[in-house]
């Protein structure tokens, strides 16, 4: 027995030094995301079916990893968060020059920050005649005011963030130890001192971007000639009564700055509960969102599994243009947008994949799209620079809208925009890698 015991001791004893040994950091389970639907991982074929008459590439069969995506468009409720979150955290910088409550200039522990941080918890008092002489910049001057109504200066909500270009920063050109292996590159490390800095300094992989982010409300009135639109132009993403409407006139930059902060918002969260943070949260590919918008089914037109655009009681399925222009047929309520989830939602349980308001994925639009991407997970990526020509700038644009005609509501129908433009008929929504990656869990 009591040589059993000692051989026990011995097998259960661990070598502090070994790889295996560290530390015990418990399990870890993936939050459901609120609002979001999970997506399984499959392979499906990607494109219009042997019998959709369209002038688009053919399919090919791919697969997708499994990820999250928000069950509706944004809505302007939820983009409004985001305006308001820009216009706080520019007004607490202002007031902390004077007012050192609105920084935190230290850690807990009493060392000071190299760059002061915003202080969140203390409230801005906007009524206050000193608050209000401290944000004078903030406001519309005097000369450009109506009626001399005070008004926030939307052109000054800018959001700055950073992000890396990991595409650029893969590339075998740009590999340290690819360049030192390089023919004849040795005897000459001492002349390519400044090459070799360049190659080691992340730095240049590391982006900027400053984002005007307020929604463009003129784009109800430059997107349509002869048509009578301004009192959505006035209303539609400041009154109440569209708080559930999905935001319009935002550019792809602006989704994809969107996309930024709400991921800084659920970083923040998870690192005051001490927890890993998932995913970030981004732009659907044009192969999620299809994978997303057929819902499980295969041979579809549309994301509610039929061949037709009404259902077994005549009634239209989805938000858009029939009858060649009669708006008002598919719903009562509005002849334009309407309410996010109006109608079914799909076997996944999102709505408004076809219809009401088209949405920007984070692929870039080429012909030959489908030719260049690779079958697991394909993307089209290109980030345009100001001064690249036009077509470099497109975006595929999925979904059709309540514009458009039965054709561009079809799951494999794709379109563009230029990266930059805004419009009426175009929104967005998030998606979220997963770790879980099931097959038949939703």
């Amino acid at each position: 027995m009591l040589g059993l015991a000692l051989l026990v001791y011995s097998c259960s004893k661990t070598d502090i030094y070994s790889v295996d040994n560290v530390r015990n950091r418990g399990a870890w389970f993936e939050p459901s995301p609120f609002g979001m639907v999970y997506i399984q991982r499959g392979a499906f074929q990607l494109g219009p079916s042997d019998d959709e008459i369209t002038d688009e590439t053919k399919m090919r069969s791919v697969s997708v990893d499994a990820f999250w995506m928000d069950d509706t468009e944004i809505t302007n409720n939820e983009y409004r968060q985001f305006v308001y979150w820009v216009r706080d955290s520019i007004a607490r910088k202002m007031l902390g020059e004077t007012d050192p409550d609105f920084l935190i200039a230290d850690d807990n522990r009493g060392n000071p920050l190299t760059t002061p941080v915003i202080n969140w918890s203390t409230r801005i008092n906007w009524r206050d005649p000193d608050v209000r002489l401290a944000l004078e910049d903030l406001y519309f001057p005097e000369e450009e005011r109506f009626s001399g109504h005070r008004e926030i200066d939307t052109r000054k909500l800018v959001y700055d963030y950073y992000w890396i270009d990991y595409k650029q920063a893969a590339r075998r050109v740009n590999s340290y130890n690819y360049n030192l292996q390089k023919p004849g590159y040795r005897g000459v490390v001492k002349n390519m001192q400044g090459r070799i800095d360049s190659i080691r300094n992340r730095s240049s992989f590391i982006m900027h971007e400053s984002v005007a982010i307020y929604p463009d409300t003129l784009c109800w009135i430059r997107d349509f000639s002869y048509s009578y639109n301004e009192p959505l132009t006035f209303k539609y993403f400041s009154h109440p009564a569209f708080e559930d409407y999905p935001v319009v006139g935002v550019n792809w930059n602006q989704a994809r700055a969107f996309c930024n902060w709400r991921t800084k918002l659920s970083e923040n969260y998870r690192s005051r509960m001490n927890d890993a943070p998932p995913h970030d949260y981004r732009l659907p590919t044009e192969s999620e969102w299809e994978l997303a918008s057929r819902g499980t089914r295969l041979d579809t037109k549309f994301p509610w599994g039929s061949y037709y655009c009404r259902n077994q009681q005549g009634c239209f399925q989805a938000n858009f243009k029939p009858l060649r222009g009669n708006y008002v047929s598919d719903s009562e309520t509005s002849a334009t947008t309407m309410k996010v989830g109006s109608f079914d939602p799909n076997d996944y349980g999102l709505y408004d994949m076809a219809g009401n308001v088209a949405e920007w994925t984070s692929s870039a639009y080429f012909e030959s799209g489908y030719d260049l991407a690779n079958d697991l997970n394909p993307e089209v990526d290109y980030m345009a620079s100001p001064d690249d020509p036009p077509v470099m700038k497109r975006k595929v644009v999925r979904g059709g809208s309540w514009k458009d005609t039965e054709y561009f509501i079809r799951n494999s129908t794709r379109s563009y925009e230029y990266l930059d433009t805004t419009k009426s008929y175009i929104g967005f929504r998030c998606v979220r890698s997963s770790f879980k990656n099931e097959l038949h869990n939703r």
